[in-house]
């Protein structure tokens, strides 16, 4: 997608995203045959579920088809979450993942790969986070300092065992 057609794309949709107390994470423009796909991409501190997207896109729908934002040519409207794996880009989302575990590519201060880190974000300031390292093999975790500058890339990971706190209180 053009960088003008995002930018249109964004200011026209932005409004309608922050009406419906969501943020506007992403706008996807791409080819599935002859047809275009819009993928919009929101979110929220309380996550988003399905009839949010429902109604957004409703709205979103009818705006476009009030403008010529997408042109003459068909084109699929998808509004969506972020997913369960997403990336973590922006301070918001750091703020959103805080008590999830997340994968860490960390890179040097000459920007060269540092390796990869698998933890727990305990808490997060303007500089960066603070970290609970897993155990390996039966020891304890440990904490660790982790700042923005070092982080190359982060994505929330999926836990299917994980106890909730309230399970590990009772």
């Amino acid at each position: 997608m053009s960088t003008t057609q995002s930018e249109r794309l964004r200011g026209l949709l932005e409004p309608l995203v922050s009406a419906a107390d969501l943020d506007l994470e992403e706008i996807e423009l791409s080819r599935a045959g002859r047809r275009r796909v819009l993928r919009i991409v929101v979110d929220s501190e309380e996550g988003v579920d399905l009839d949010a997207c429902a109604e957004l896109s409703r709205v979103i729908s009818d705006k476009l088809d009030e403008s010529d934002a997408m042109g003459d040519g068909e084109y699929q409207l998808e509004v969506t979450s972020p997913g369960a794996e997403r990336p973590l880009k922006e301070h918001r989302h750091y703020v959103r993942a805080k008590g999830r575990l997340a994968r860490f590519q960390l890179i040097t201060p000459e920007g060269a790969p540092a390796g990869e880190l698998v933890a727990r974000i305990l808490d997060l300031d303007d500089e960066g986070l603070d970290l609970e390292v897993p155990g390996v093999k039966g020891r304890k975790p440990t904490t660790r300092r982790v700042t923005f500058a070092e982080i190359a890339k982060a994505r929330v990971e999926i836990e299917f065992n994980r106890k909730d706190k309230k399970e590990e209180e009772a």
